[in-house]
């Protein structure tokens, strides 16, 4: 394995085996919490709150916060479009999605762009659209899909950006990476709405960057 900076925020995992690593069928219950997870044959990378499988064709990256030397999220990122990945702390019982999805709505919308929802393979999700500057400067337009999953005691938060939010019909191998997913909660006491401290593998080092995947049109 070894990391690649992205950018000043940015830092990515590669999995060097990802295209050899062989996983089991499909499991249509996750994602799962750690402890209740099951002997799948797949090779998950254990980046402390979050476990996630590699995918063929696409990176595994970290975005760091350059302040803190925190772990921001965990991101799969491929030619057209990325999974983004955060984990909070939920309440034991409870909607937490249904809580804060207006609040994302509401930071669309004073951003500048649109929300809107729609129903999916998870429930009830969100499509939002920004208007964004593009590297080389122009303007283009960010879709992205934020699904949200009550867990035990947790809520998974798995953005689709790019392509795969674009065309919701043909991203199925993307919504597959996120049933693959394990979240491990831990026991301490947490506020409602932390996230959860994601952790950098031992053994990992820089590299030196490669070319910025394509999220916007």
């Amino acid at each position: 394995m070894r990391f690649r900076r992205k950018s000043d925020e940015e830092t990515s995992v590669v999995d060097d085996a990802a295209e050899e690593a062989t996983s089991g069928e499909a499991v249509p219950d996750g994602p799962y919490d750690v402890d209740d997870l099951p002997d799948d044959g797949t090779n998950r990378i254990d980046l402390g709150a979050l476990l996630v499988a590699p995918s063929e064709g696409r990176d595994l990256r970290v975005q760091v916060d350059q302040k803190t030397g925190s772990v921001r999220s965990v991101m799969l990122a491929g030619k057209t479009g990325a999974l983004e990945l955060r984990a909070y702390a939920a309440p034991r019982n409870g909607d937490l999605w249904s809580e804060i999805r207006p609040q994302i709505a509401a930071d669309a919308s004073r951003r500048g762009g649109t929300a809107t929802e729609r129903e999916g393979r998870f429930g009830t999700e969100l499509v939002c659209e920004l208007q964004v500057k593009r590297a080389d400067g122009a303007s283009g337009k960010q879709t992205s899909r934020v699904i949200g999953i009550n867990g035990p005691r947790w809520l998974l938060r798995a953005t689709l950006i790019g392509e795969p939010a674009r065309n919701p019909e043909e991203s199925a191998e993307w919504e597959e990476a996120i049933t693959k997913v394990a979240v491990r909660r831990g026991a301490q006491a947490m506020p409602v709405g932390e996230q959860l401290p994601i952790a950098l593998p031992e053994g990992v080092r820089p590299v030196a960057p490669s070319d910025d995947d394509a999220t916007t049109e």
